[in-house]
């Protein structure tokens, strides 16, 4: 699957096969204002998805840079939809942050410039806050 982006709306071309399955699941990312898990994509979809294609699909994604990965600190990865990613320069180095009381995981929006000692190449960054949001403090 690409993305191609025109006047800010999202065309889904896909490269693989287009399933109902995976605009299911995009649809989700993209009106979602949350990162979410397979537990909590497997909540919205029912029992007409199963567990694997989800992760299956979720990891297609990825690896397509449509969505970006992100480990929480429960261990469990969350996907966000990437929204200032360009077919050039995907690049996820910011914060995540999770809420103590509602549970929503977003992206901050400032990258982060780590500064690795010479020699050293940066490949990805995982960085995660938990703490309370503006809704919840």
């Amino acid at each position: 699957m690409r993305l191609n982006r025109n006047n800010n709306f999202y065309l889904c071309t896909m490269a693989k096969r287009n399933t109902i399955t995976k605009q299911l699941i995009l649809e989700s990312l993209k009106n979602s204002k949350s990162a979410l898990s397979q537990e909590i994509l497997q909540k919205e979809l029912g029992e007409s998805v199963d567990r694997a294609t989800i992760y299956r699909v979720l990891n297609s994604f990825c690896e397509d840079g449509i969505v970006h990965k992100i480990l929480g600190d429960d261990g469990k990865f969350y996907f966000a939809f990437c929204i200032n990613c360009s077919e050039k320069k995907h690049q996820h180095n910011h914060f995540h942050f999770k809420c103590l009381s509602c549970g929503n995981i977003e992206c901050l929006p400032n990258e982060i410039d780590v500064k690795l000692p010479p020699g050293y190449q940066s490949v990805t960054f995982n960085g995660f806050i938990s703490g309370y949001c503006k809704n919840c403090s």
